[in-house]
């Protein structure tokens, strides 16, 4: 009888052990989840689609839209598929890494590998701070009038207000969120007004290179393919504990429409260039000229929109852009891997401070500034690209969510049009 009580103890405890393990498997079930509940899962993505659609995406696409017609808006389209394979493989990574992703790529690939990615991404977000400080500043006067110096000052001071509360990313996203949804009424609204030919921008969706559009057609691909903002995902991700059951309806309900939205404005914007260019005949290569020359099409109240879908989208680039840069190089250091981490808002602080001190300095726009960053880019983009792509193929790491075949075929697209993009970049700036 004690044998048998013994032996019946034994499988007990047996049971009892694997029924733990198992309780402690990631679940790979989806949930299922109400309106509200895919709604809650929205943010990382969107987060990265604000940083991406900022001061020089918006520039970019006005040149293109003035000099080219509806004929770029391809680039968009492509770029922002090659976004979505890219964000998805950070959501991924931030998914199944116990760790953050810089720290994880220390913890694989060496530490000097994640240290020198932590601190590329900070130096371009560093130099990225100045476009969005002056693009800020020149949206809000475009909207209220008085000095864009004076409404760079109000609107760095307003994202400090918001980077100093004590959920940071939490709030970040709330915001962002709110701003992007106003920024989509804003360009759809002026769209609506400016009347594009929808014909021709069908047409515009397949692949043409109009003669000297070779560097324009870099320029889009590097802000609206932008690696940097991809890689941040996977803070995201693990901001809010994401789990294997929660990766199918991310992707639906925060991924693609988190990437999808800013390619859909840039868009808008290429298009709302070339039908005011082609309308007005006027001249619209800076996004002060077009906000002006969009007067006579819809009068004051018409620029006026426009403008702040402009000043929305330097406000928010510059929240997104010192938050990620702040949070990934005190990753680096090993200082804590959040945004609301003490090493991590001192040099967030540290990025607006220096976007705000060289706007007072310069007074204008600082090129010299934006070429340094176009050429960082130039150098960090690929390594993070290599990074996320090796890290996303580690069985070790990814198990069942690893990179399968058609995933790893978009990754290579992918990468060749980043290192193209480079090398293109590399030699016009020595040129």
């Amino acid at each position: 009888m004690r044998e048998q009580n013994k032996t019946i103890t034994r499988s007990a405890h047996r049971e009892e052990q694997m029924a733990t393990q198992q309780g402690n498997q990631p679940a790979t079930a989806p949930k299922r989840r109400t309106f509200l509940g895919y709604l809650a899962l929205m943010g990382p993505a969107f987060v990265v689609g604000a940083w991406q659609f900022g001061p020089g995406n918006l520039t970019t696409a006005v040149q293109a839209g003035s000099r080219f017609d509806y004929s770029l808006v391809w680039v968009i389209a492509v770029s922002t598929i090659m976004m979505i394979f890219f964000t998805d493989m950070s959501v991924r990574l931030g998914i199944v890494t116990p760790t953050s992703l810089i720290t994880s790529i220390k913890d694989h690939l060496g530490k000097w590998v994640g240290v020198l990615a932590g601190f590329g991404v900070f130096g371009i977000t560093l130099m990225f701070s100045v476009g969005n400080a002056v693009g800020s500043g020149l949206g809000l006067s475009l909207v209220f009038g008085g000095s864009p110096v004076l409404w760079t000052i109000v609107c760095t001071i307003a994202v400090g207000i918001v980077l100093a509360f004590k959920n940071v990313y939490g709030v970040v996203e709330k915001a962002l969120l709110v701003i992007v949804v106003l920024m989509g009424l804003a360009f759809i609204a002026s769209t609506v007004v400016a009347q594009p030919d929808w014909y021709r921008a069908l047409e515009g969706a397949v692949p043409t290179l109009p003669a000297g559009s070779e560097i324009l057609v870099v320029a889009l691909v590097g802000t609206n393919f932008s690696i940097n903002a991809a890689f941040y995902t996977a803070y995201g991700i693990k901001e809010h504990k994401r789990t294997r059951a929660d990766y199918r309806d991310i992707t639906l309900a925060d991924t693609i429409p988190g990437i999808v939205a800013p390619g859909i404005m840039t868009a808008l914007v290429i298009m709302v260039a070339a039908a005011v260019l082609g309308r007005t005949g006027g001249e619209a290569g800076t996004i002060n000229a077009l906000a002006s020359i969009f007067t006579p099409l819809a009068g004051p109240v018409g620029s006026m929109v426009f403008a702040l879908g402009l000043s929305g989208a330097a406000f928010s680039s510059m929240i997104a852009n010192a938050t990620a840069g702040g949070t990934m190089v005190s990753d680096a250091l090993g200082r804590g891997a959040k945004a609301g981490s003490p090493m991590a808002r001192i040099f967030t602080g540290m990025i607006l401070a220096f976007g705000l001190i060289i706007t007072l300095l310069f007074q204008s726009s600082p090129v010299g500034l934006i070429v340094i960053a176009q050429s960082l880019t130039v150098l960090i983009a690929p390594l993070l690209g290599v990074l996320i792509v090796v890290m996303a193929n580690k069985a070790s790491v990814m198990g069942d969510l690893r990179n399968k075949w058609w995933q790893n075929l978009f990754a290579a697209i992918g990468m060749i049009a980043i290192i193209a993009s480079s090398i293109r970049l590399i030699t016009t700036l020595i040129g």
